[in-house]
């Protein structure tokens, strides 16, 4: 009976005691994870925020920087090419660091060839380009994921989760900060060629990276490896409700962010140096706080509490934006607005993320990752595109009212769903425990 119990936990190792938070941090495999997240980290800028950045400041107008939002869509769908992943493995370096690794090679080329792109006398070549990193993005995030899944035992998946959410948005926001500050000096070129040599460095780290104890079985044809995952995953109790609170748990998060760059240069009128100094760079200190706290909040208060709270906090930070707009331009507000929204947006994140993980299953970890992380990355995707066409209707201070009001449905039903929520913490528990 134990065995089976194991089987369907979401990781393969277990632990008779719980760990210190030292030895956890000292854990080689929790490196491993922090060192992949920021590589995960790296080029989602380059499809968002810094995008934004770049074709904001070549003067092109709102409305075609919210169709460029759409560039992001592969994230939203790579749970099709999943299971493939989770079915065939790479001739090297094992089920999920080969993949990885081939991957980082393709993104580091991609991305050095958008080095040398225009957005003014190549919109559409930078369009295609933007897409293929899109997909080599997700590509890599399905097989980290699943690496992630595989690897830390469940008494240190809150933790492994802090450290994931740390080195993804780590690498996300310092690359925004530091290179957004490179381009308002040098050129968007050095900033983004820049960011091909660190996702060449990223490699390194893979090959590093330990191998999963226990890596979870393969599926024995492609089409177990599509159907499998998606069985087992809806056969658990609640999880049609858990798919929906996925969806839309950080919806008005994702929706105020969505033009944030658009928002500060053209809507408050702040320079690309300002934005990197007092946003980009507050960005990143904000959420490594964030993602430390929510980690270790995580642990004591459980799933449901920190769902709650931290989602309260991310609907009622985006007020700050509005008094932004209606207040102007001003460094210190820029300065606090973006500090509390980030922290307490890592402060979720790590929640989320520690959530999700508990859904999956070894066996079919990129699948099943995939498909949630598909889910709770659509709102990020499309509400660019959404906000490019409300913003001029409504102004920018109706929206981040709108944006505070939208985190609403999700709240109510996170509420609705606290027994099946316990459950799933009671569940974690006793394999932490196992």
């Amino acid at each position: 009976m134990r065995d089976a119990h194991r089987h369907e936990s979401c990781l393969p190792l277990t632990e008779s005691t719980k760990p210190t938070l030292l030895q956890a941090l000292g854990d080689k495999r929790m490196m491993a994870v922090l060192l992949m997240s920021f590589a995960s980290g790296l080029p989602f800028n380059l499809t968002n925020f810094t995008l934004q950045a770049w074709l904001a400041s070549e003067g092109l107008n709102i409305k075609t920087i919210g169709i460029f939002s759409l560039v992001a869509l592969p994230y939203n769908i790579k749970f099709l090419w999943a299971p493939f992943l989770d079915r065939y493995l790479p001739p090297f370096l094992g089920r999920r660091r080969g993949w990885i690794l081939i991957y980082q090679a393709g993104l580091t080329v991609c991305i050095g060839v958008m080095g040398f792109s225009s957005p003014t006398r190549e919109l559409p070549v930078l369009g295609a380009i933007a897409v293929l990193l899109a997909f080599l993005s997700a590509s890599q995030d399905i097989v980290i994921d699943a690496y992630r899944v595989d690897t830390i035992p469940p008494s240190e998946r809150a933790l492994a989760a802090a450290a994931a959410a740390f080195g993804y948005r780590t690498a996300a926001m310092l690359a925004g900060a530091v290179l957004v500050y490179i381009a308002g000096s040098l050129g968007w070129r050095l900033r983004i060629l820049f960011v091909a040599c660190l996702m060449a460095a990223t490699m390194l780290a893979t090959l590093w990276a330990p191998e999963p104890a226990v890596p979870g079985e393969r599926p024995a044809t492609l089409a177990a490896a599509v159907w499998q995952p998606l069985r087992a995953l809806l056969a658990q109790k609640g999880m049609w409700g858990f798919l929906i609170l996925i969806l839309l748990y950080k919806v008005g998060d994702a929706l105020a962010l969505s033009l944030y760059s658009t928002f500060m240069i053209q809507g408050v009128g702040f320079s690309l140096h300002e934005l990197s100094i007092f946003g980009k760079v507050n960005m990143t200190v904000s959420t490594m706080i964030g993602v430390a706290l929510g980690g270790w909040l995580y642990m004591r208060w459980g799933t449901f509490r920190s769902l709650l709270i931290f989602g309260i906090g991310q609907s009622l930070t985006n007020l700050l934006y509005m008094w932004l707009a209606l207040a102007g331009k001003k460094i210190w507000l820029l300065a606090l607005a973006t500090c509390l929204d980030t922290m307490v947006g890592g402060m979720g994140q790590a929640a989320f993320v520690a959530f999700m993980v508990s859904l999956c299953s070894a066996n079919f970890s990129a699948t099943q990752y995939a498909i949630l992380s598909a889910l709770a990355v659509l709102p990020r995707n499309v509400t660019g595109f959404i906000a490019g066409f409300l913003v001029p209707v409504v102004g920018w201070a109706n929206f981040f009212t709108i944006t505070c009001l939208s985190a609403a449905p999700g709240l109510i039903l996170l509420v609705v769903l606290r027994k099946p929520l316990n459950v799933v913490s009671a569940r974690e528990a006793a394999n932490a425990a196992a």
